[in-house]
Order: C-alpha cells, then structure tokens, then sequence
C-alpha cells in the first residue's frame, strides 16, 4: 500500500511542473488533457473543464526523486488551494536542501528560514508560487 499525494492546481498545472523541473528536477512521467479523455462521456458533468481548456492537464504523474505526486488542472477555476498540509523534502547534504529552498522561495514566501534545528542539521519552510508548503529537511549525522 502506498499514499501518494494529488495536487489540483486548477489551471496553473503544467506551469508548476515547469517550475518544479527547474526547481527540484522533477520529472513527467506521463500526461494527459482533457481533450485525450477516451471516455468524456463517462465524466461526471461536475468534472469538466470550462470550455476552451481541453488542452489543460487532467491527469498527470511527475516525479521528484523517488517520489511519484499525481497532478490535475482540475476544473480550472484559477483558484487553487492548498491549505492543511505540506510536502517534505529530504536531502543527504546542505547543498541539495539550500538549491531546493532558495528555488523554492522564488515568488513563494518563507514560513521558516533554514536552520540547524535541534533535530536537524537544517530545517526550513517555505510555501512557493503555486501555495504549495514544502518542509526541507537535512537530517543530523
């Protein structure tokens, strides 16, 4: 068994993977519009983009590191939001965990600095472009 998370960026999907490809090296592994729906009929009309969107993303899989997060447009509405969870990142070295924060906080806002924290060698917060709060985590030796 297995949880993974799927994030509804409600039509910002494809601009937020951009991000995290540059950001966190992310990876797509597959992805699929609404308008490549093999059964549209079967969609419940709640479901539906609003026209002129087919090209937006109804399902897609990315992946950042070892870690497959499941991804949508949703029903395009331009209003995501994220709220009462966070994704963490952890890295082996101080490097890796400053590239992803300092990436991370562009056009974001910082919730925590990084710091060496009594359970880490560097903790920090940061909540990006997209409302997206990541935790990232350098683990003590």
């Amino acid at each position: 068994m297995q949880v993974q998370p799927y994030l509804f960026f409600e039509g910002r999907c494809d601009e937020a993977v951009e991000f995290y490809k540059k950001t966190l090296g992310a990876k797509i592994n597959m992805r699929m519009s609404f308008k490549d729906n093999p059964e549209p009929q079967k969609a419940d009309p709640g479901c539906q983009p609003p026209p002129g969107t087919e090209d937006k993303v109804m399902h897609m899989e990315f992946q950042v590191g070892d870690s497959v997060i499941m991804a949508s447009d949703g029903r395009c509405s331009n209003q995501p939001t994220f709220q009462g969870f966070g994704l963490t990142l952890s890295y082996p070295d101080k490097a890796g965990v400053e590239k992803a924060f300092t990436g991370l906080k562009e056009g974001g806002q910082v919730v925590m600095p990084l710091d060496k924290t009594f359970f880490a060698e560097q903790f920090g917060m940061v909540t990006d472009r997209f409302g997206i709060m990541w935790m990232l985590i350098t683990e003590q030796k």
